[in-house]
């Protein structure tokens, strides 16, 4: 049997007692109370993760939004709002957006995009218009010139009808007949009557007077005859007495087009001078059709009807309910609109639900309980508000709300966003509405943790070619006086924000202590300004039961201690069954195969340790395991 050499086991230098904690000395600390700290805003020691935001904000190419993870904190979109603008990123605002309707197929609401700050005015011109050719085109056409020119078609038309009309009565009279009319219900109607002694008589009357005698059979076959023949000729002189009606109708609309014209060209000649564009133009050219060709709203006097005009949240008129406002199709649905002093929006989307963020297609219900949609029902969401900056939200919301992750994928797949209602919520009545999608430059940036991003970035396909850019805040530092003036600011800031007294010298160094140890490392402090926020405040609640204005190292010391009797009970049970004998340690002497050890549970955020027994035990294998053993 060969003898191995053994080596002799490494050993370390114990720590002494006094490097067990690492300790703050309070000279460090640059204040006599953080009162005198300069207050400090934003987060403290994250250069790598700012770096990363930055590049994220800034990078104009597709798919550079950004995933953030480690960020602790109650209100991470806030503080991720606040780094933005520090960063001051180089963005251009987006035009305004307003939804019109599409003349041509009413489906297919017609997206016109202004330069920022015109939408409203647009809006406003448009019902300015309309309101002013509600006035004066009934004052058009109540004028002398119009209703003169107006009173001779007519005439002419009278003239033309009364002339075949007479020129078939004349005929008609040679034969002994006559033009008449028939009441049916509530309408007479035109009808041709033989006529006999002066009287003009039914032709349902023949046959009776003809059992009574009082006409020959021949001669009611005859009357019968020539009532059929007249009849078919009747029939040709009111197809033509139509179709001057016809006539007359259209030189009228004519007339009345040329008349309105005048208002109705410069109204729109006027707005495309103000809001140039090819999109625009085409629009303003069907409004001018469309009004041209549909007069007959225009034709009553504005005001006549105000009892039944209720008042619309467009700022137009609105019909009664169950009929529609013949004016509605003019307005102009603005779903963004800027001021001369906006900048690009940054917006933290505290609810990110479906129609929260990409807006939805409302219902207009009337008294019967049918709804109807159009533009004007357009609503706008978070990501079309957010065009041309960004959006803050969490990914756990993003991706547990319905139809969002979907929807967020496909809208920044393809740069455009595509407004319509959540199907899920209405599958059996969805609005037919296809209004024309949004071209959309905004970046999307995501909270979430690190366990979330492993998660999307292995399974989730499109994750990767959209958000390229990971910013990862770290829990630690390197600890300095640099550090520690900062904490010292964010203190100050704290206080002032909430009203908590000013802490001295020693607090500030017993919270730095705090961090250390939660960092668990000497040269490190933690990064999570929070907890140091949470055990200020809880620090300042023991100063004020104690009636002292100012927040020292034992008031930091007893809140820890309060923290700590808050989720220790079971650690305490422990604690008790060891002293009572009812968990057995052997602390003496030593045992082959046995050691004790320690086993460290958390518990809310706290951390204790239990001891354990760990053991092994060895013995003769059997023959086969010998065999194999051997053979290996």
């Amino acid at each position: 049997m060969v003898s191995m050499a053994t080596k002799p086991a490494i050993t370390h230098a114990g720590l002494p007692p006094e490097k067990l904690r690492w300790s703050c000395d309070p000279a460090r600390i640059p204040f006599d109370t953080t009162a005198q700290a300069e207050p400090l805003d934003g987060v403290i020691g994250q250069d790598r993760a700012l770096r990363a935001l930055k590049m994220g904000v800034e990078l104009p190419a597709p798919g550079y939004n950004v995933f953030v993870c480690g960020l602790a904190g109650t209100s991470r979109g806030g503080m991720i709002s606040r780094m933005i603008e520090e960063l001051q990123p180089t963005t251009k605002l987006s035009p305004d957006r307003c939804y019109v309707n599409n003349f041509k197929n009413p489906d297919r609401p017609r997206l016109l995009s202004l330069p920022p700050g015109q939408a409203n005015a647009f809006k406003k011109d448009m019902q300015s218009g309309i309101e002013f050719l509600r006035r004066r085109i009934p004052q058009v056409f109540e004028g002398e010139p119009f209703q003169r020119q107006k009173g001779r078609i007519v005439d002419r038309f009278t003239v033309r009808e009364k002339e075949l009309m007479d020129d078939f009565t004349r005929r008609i009279a040679r034969d002994q007949f006559a033009l008449g009319h028939m009441q049916v219900g509530a309408v007479a109607l035109p009808e041709i009557f033989p006529v006999l002694e002066g009287q003009m008589v039914p032709i349902e009357d023949i046959p009776k007077l003809v059992h009574e005698g009082k006409l020959e059979t021949v001669a009611a076959e005859e009357l019968e005859r020539k009532y059929e023949q007249f009849r078919q000729e009747f029939t040709v002189v009111y197809r033509k007495t139509l179709t001057l009606s016809r006539e007359l109708a259209s030189e009228l609309s004519y007339l009345e087009q040329e008349a309105a014209s005048v208002l109705v060209d410069g109204f729109i000649e006027e707005l495309k001078e103000k809001y140039p564009g090819a999109k625009i133009a085409e629009y303003l050219e069907e409004v001018r059709h469309h009004i041209l060709d549909n007069l007959d709203p225009f034709k009553e006097r504005e005001g006549e009807d105000e009892h039944q005009q209720q008042s619309s949240p467009d700022g137009g008129s609105r019909a009664p309910a169950g009929e529609r406002d013949p004016f509605r199709v003019y307005g102009v649905n603005v779903l963004l609109a800027h001021n001369e002093q906006d900048t690009s929006p940054i917006i933290f989307e505290t609810t990110p639900t479906y129609a929260n963020l990409f807006g939805t297609i409302q219902r207009s219900y009337d008294a019967r309980g049918g709804w109807t949609s159009d533009f004007m029902d357009l609503r706008a969401g978070s990501v079309l508000r957010a065009d041309g900056g960004f959006l803050i939200m969490y990914a756990l919301d993003a991706l547990t709300e319905a139809g969002v992750w979907r929807t967020l994928k496909r809208t920044l797949n393809h740069g455009k966003l595509e407004i319509q209602p959540m199907d899920l919520f209405f599958p059996f009545g969805t609005s037919a509405l296809k209004p024309e999608p949004i071209e959309i430059n905004v970046k999307i940036i995501l909270i979430g943790d690190r366990a979330m991003y492993e998660l999307l970035y292995e399974y989730e396909e499109d994750f990767k070619k959209i958000f390229k850019v990971r910013a990862e805040f770290d829990e630690e530092m390197e600890m300095s006086d640099e550090v520690i003036r900062q904490y010292g600011g964010r203190l100050r800031k704290l206080s002032e924000e909430e009203g908590l007294w000013p802490f001295d010298r020693t607090a500030v160094a017993a919270m730095i202590e705090y961090g250390v140890r939660k960092a668990g490392r000497r040269s490190k402090v933690t990064a999570r300004f929070t907890d140091l926020a949470d055990l200020g405040r809880e620090a300042c609640y023991v100063a004020r039961e104690a009636s002292e204005t100012t927040v020292t190292a034992a008031h930091v010391r007893r809140a820890i201690e309060a923290k700590v009797e808050r989720h220790n009970l079971i650690e305490t049970k422990i604690r008790e069954m060891i002293e009572e004998g009812t968990l057995l340690i052997d602390t003496d002497g030593s045992r082959v195969g046995q050691v004790n050890g320690l086993s460290v549970l958390e518990i809310g955020g706290y951390s204790f340790g239990k001891p354990v027994r760990i053991t092994a035990s060895a013995a003769l294998a059997s023959p086969h395991r010998q065999r194999s053993a051997r053979r290996a």
